[in-house]
């Protein structure tokens, strides 16, 4: 049965978060808020979760969710062969609005989907989230909508869409609060150097560059790509499939209304 808690209320908050928390055990769905817009969220180590959350948006295996993690030290249980450049980019902007691709520990038992071995990462800056967070650990989350439609600003608008798939709704008010802009995530990909914009959004390319001065934009080639030997002949070959549509590998880069919780 579908129950929304108003966490504006402390008791229903509690309530919520509570029911939320069991929910999340027994391998249903929730709506939470983020800093940037509402999640549905599921277990990150229950398939069996990870595959309701995608049913309910109406989603394939291909587009695979990101995590949202409780604290910055979560970062290396759950990846490996982090970057320095990106840990710097952790520190800075954690929590907050960037997503991190990196190389997935391979001894996690889980299942997100099509990920070709990576894991896009974040820590939300939000009150509810993040207590929900430490209460369950690590989750699956991507934006509380059916795919195709609106973002959720409103976890009544995530029951409009998403009904009885979701266990749990947690209101906390209109996402983004008043002052902050409607802006998804900056996601990086963090898999190789230097780090690459694969989706601007709430950081900035500048402050991105005030930490890590050789992080590439969107659609920017290093300099010694950017001006090919005019006798050589290109391999097509040397250019994974991921590279060619600007795309993080393993990942996705959602629209702007179907984002990984504006991830």
């Amino acid at each position: 049965m579908t129950t929304s808690y108003d966490c504006a209320d402390a008791e229903q908050r509690a309530a919520g978060l509570e029911h939320a928390q069991r929910a999340i055990r027994e391998h249903k769905c929730v709506v939470l808020p983020t800093d940037t817009v509402y999640g549905i969220g599921a277990d990150a180590f229950s398939p069996q979760a990870v595959t309701l959350l995608l049913a309910a948006k109406g989603r394939s295996r291909q587009m695979p969710p990101p995590v949202l993690i409780p604290r910055l030290n979560a970062l290396d249980g759950l990846a490996t062969d982090v970057p320095a450049e990106a840990r710097r980019l952790a520190e800075a902007f954690w929590p907050g609005g960037l997503t991190l691709i990196l190389h997935a520990q391979p001894s996690l038992d889980w299942d997100l989907g099509e990920t070709k071995g990576t894991v896009a990462l974040r820590l939300p800056d939000d009150d509810v989230a993040q207590d929900l967070l430490t209460l369950t650990g690590p989750l699956a989350v991507s934006s509380a909508n059916r795919t195709g439609q609106a973002a959720a600003q409103s976890a009544a608008d995530a029951e409009a869409q998403l009904a009885e798939s979701v266990e749990v709704y947690l209101e906390g008010g209109h996402r983004p609060v008043e002052g902050n802009g409607a802006e998804p995530s900056t996601i990086i990909d963090a898999t190789a150097l230097p780090l690459r914009v694969v989706r601007q959004g709430a950081i900035s390319l500048e402050r991105l560059r005030e930490v890590v001065p050789d992080v590439l934009g969107a659609g920017e080639q290093p300099a010694a790509e950017a001006e090919p030997d005019a006798e050589a002949e290109p391999d097509a070959e040397a250019v994974p499939a991921d590279a060619a549509t600007g795309e993080a590998p393993g990942h996705t880069v959602p629209t702007a209304s179907d984002d990984p919780p504006r991830n």
